[in-house]
């Protein structure tokens, strides 16, 4: 009996909102596909890492740029052989599976700091659903979701640590940062949040003495340490003092900005600009009129990370991440004042069976949305597969089976399912690693792809005997083939063709 008064006393409808947000997370990754872009190259390199045990330099899956320096196979190292060894042990579902616990334990770790700051879970809920609104874009399977977990992980010590002093919670930052370094290039925002909490107590450091009050530099002392401690482990990685180097060349590559949309600016015409500017003006609205003031933390963090999100539209989702919690402390207080004075209504005992009845609901939600019952959903059979569907499975299978002669020029996005498929025979023309290749290749891609003027003197240059296309990315290039005399039509399905070089 008093296990269920607890119940009772805790599981409110607004509690339930919260938790069935969550669940709807969990769900949603778990019923979720592995996308071809990124994840098959990754898994490429993470066989080859645990076959040859050691972590490639150069490249072996290009024939235009085979041999040449490809530092990022040691950034993304870890994760690489981490999603290899979930595949060989249990397939696609293991993946999907784990890949959905990390994804909504970095939102269950942004909801309780959420309530935390506000201790409502109303409020909790709407700022909860924002964030998981901004970064839901970005739930793709590769290796940055690790860092979601990370960088909200860095984000709850950094508040747990100031509120308790617990010097455990300090360990987080540089064991968490040892696992960041070696699995995907964004560490550098978790030496952002050290730096943001240095700077809070720097900042109020400054303004104490200037109104005279008593000040310690003590304060001071434990994020600056950690900031530097964690500064350190940043370079137990296999480049060493060299990855700024990298993290500086990614940042100022001209092909890598201009080609992939997720690095522009978020921006009205994009999926997720609308939304971001929406939250954005929101989150500048309850600060201005919150009771209660700002902290430096708070703004600091406001600033560096909206400077991110303008920069570039990965940075959205570590908005949304990071500013969730102080959207709900003055969310909080903007509703503590407008309820000021009013009487609150008591609990209910008789909801009691409603609430738990919803809870049992989102409980049997989750554990069928696991992807190993999903071929007994009711759903349609496209979306039973693990694998969506635009990745080339049946045009590699037949592409390798019947020996196509090469060079073979193809789709950039089937790039990454024929080097996990199609090695070593069949060496792609480019692929999702876009920084790998200059961007005279992808001019040349683009008037290939495109069935520009030029297009068959680009693939006499590159010598082209095989050609395997996307149907819907390469419509007019494949409508010039069917025009030209040179090349045959040896294959086709819903999504890729292949055509071969005559004579």
């Amino acid at each position: 009996m008093k296990y269920l008064e607890e119940i009772h006393n805790q599981l409110t409808i607004r509690m339930l909102w919260v938790l069935a947000l969550i669940t709807i997370v969990f769900t949603y990754i778990n019923m979720s596909q592995i996308a071809p872009n990124d994840f098959w190259w990754h898994m490429a390199i993470g066989r080859d890492i645990l076959t040859n045990r050691q972590i490639p330099l150069f490249d072996i899956y290009s024939f235009t740029m085979q041999g040449q320096p490809y530092p990022s196979y040691q950034m993304f190292w870890l994760m690489e052989t981490w999603f290899y060894t979930l595949f060989s042990i249990g397939g696609a579902q293991l993946v999907i599976f784990l890949h959905s616990l990390v994804i909504t334990g970095t939102y269950a770790i942004i909801l309780i700091l959420s309530w935390q700051n506000s201790h409502e879970w109303g409020v909790t809920t709407l700022c909860l659903f924002l964030a998981i609104a901004l970064g839901i874009y970005a739930w793709n399977v590769r290796p940055q979701a690790i860092s979601f977990l990370i960088g909200s992980l860095f984000l709850y010590a950094i508040y747990a640590y100031r509120q308790s002093t617990n010097k455990l919670w300090l360990l987080v930052f540089p064991l968490g940062m040892l696992i960041w370094v070696n699995s995907h290039g964004t560490f550098p925002i978790g030496l952002v949040l050290l730096g943001i909490w240095l700077g809070d107590e720097v900042l109020n450091i400054v303004i104490a003495r200037r109104r005279g009050g008593d000040t310690t530099l003590k304060s001071i002392f434990v994020p600056g340490i950690i900031l530097l401690i964690t500064t350190a482990f940043c370079f137990i990685n296999p480049r060493g003092l060299r990855i700024v180097t990298y993290l500086s060349t990614m940042i100022s590559n001209q092909t890598v900005q201009s080609t992939v949309p997720e690095w522009a600016p978020p921006s009205f015409s994009s999926p997720i600009g609308p939304l971001f500017f929406v939250g954005l003006l929101l989150i500048i609205l309850v600060m201005a009129l919150s009771p209660r003031r700002p902290t430096f933390f708070q703004l600091l963090t406001f600033l560096a990370f909206t400077i991110l999100a303008l920069r570039t539209t990965r940075g959205v989702v570590w908005f949304g991440l990071v500013m969730a919690p102080i959207l709900a402390n003055h969310l909080s207080a903007i509703t503590d004042r407008l309820r000021s004075g009013q009487k609150q209504s008591p609990t209910q005992k008789k909801y009691l069976k409603v609430n738990l009845v919803f809870l049992g609901i989102l409980i049997l939600l989750a554990l069928i949305s696991l992807p190993w019952f999903r071929d007994t959903l009711p759903i349609p059979p496209a979306r039973k597969e693990y694998i969506t569907q635009d990745t080339p499975i049946s045009a590699t299978e037949y592409l390798v089976n019947q020996q196509m002669p090469k060079n073979l020029i193809n789709d950039m996005g089937f790039g990454s399912y024929l080097i996990w498929a199609a090695q070593p025979d069949n060496k792609v023309f480019v692929d999702p690693r876009i920084e790998l290749y200059p961007q005279e290749i992808w001019s040349d891609y683009h008037i290939i792809s495109n069935g520009i003027p030029g297009w068959e003197q680009k693939l006499e240059n590159y010598d082209a005997q095989t050609l395997m296309l996307s149907k819907t990315f390469q419509e007019k290039l494949i409508e010039e083939l069917g025009e030209s005399d040179l090349w045959e039509l040896v294959y086709q399905d819903e999504i890729a063709v292949i055509y071969v070089k005559r004579g």
